[in-house]
């Protein structure tokens, strides 16, 4: 019931952010540049297809080894943390290094996990706390954006159009 309520307010602050740009042709605050051109650069590629490398590489290495299926989720909190650490810099937003660090210790945790008796808490260590973490990482900055807005704004964004 709590995700779902999450998942939610995670949809309609996004929504609410969607409608502010459309009317108003801008992005959140401080984040600067054209919202395509700086998030979708050079290095956010780089940093996808390693991902994707990492993720599809280290699960078929497990599988090789035999290791439990559960070693996957917390090789993919460990990929998407590091993932989150390695687009800062990219995307000029050091706001998502924290969340990188604590995915990747999640899927550190996990890891470690699978090789012991207590292999069935990875999933609820690197599945459960790492969806955690992303949704309260969402509600974080969208809630800070939306306070960055002026009141009018605000009015703007709800009414779905300009307040002029």
């Amino acid at each position: 019931m709590a995700a779902s309520v999450s998942l939610a307010c995670v949809i309609a602050m996004w929504v609410l952010a969607g409608r502010r740009g459309r009317a108003e042709g801008a992005q959140p605050a401080g984040i600067p540049g054209p919202p395509a051109a700086r998030m979708f650069n050079r290095g956010y590629w780089l940093v996808v297809v390693a991902e994707v490398v990492l993720l599809f590489g280290g699960i078929a290495v497990f599988r090789a080894w035999e290791r439990p299926e559960e070693t996957n989720v917390a090789w993919i909190a460990f990929v998407v943390g590091v993932h989150f650490i390695a687009l800062a810099p990219a995307w000029k937003h050091r706001g998502i290094i924290l969340p990188g660090v604590i995915l990747s210790l999640f899927g550190v945790a996990g890891l470690v996990l699978s090789a012991t008796s207590a292999v069935e808490w990875v999933p609820f260590v690197s599945g459960v706390l790492s969806g955690v973490t992303l949704l309260a990482g969402c509600l974080f900055f969208a809630r800070r954006g939306l306070a960055s807005l002026s009141v009018q704004d605000r009015v703007a964004v709800v009414s779905g159009g300009d307040t002029d």
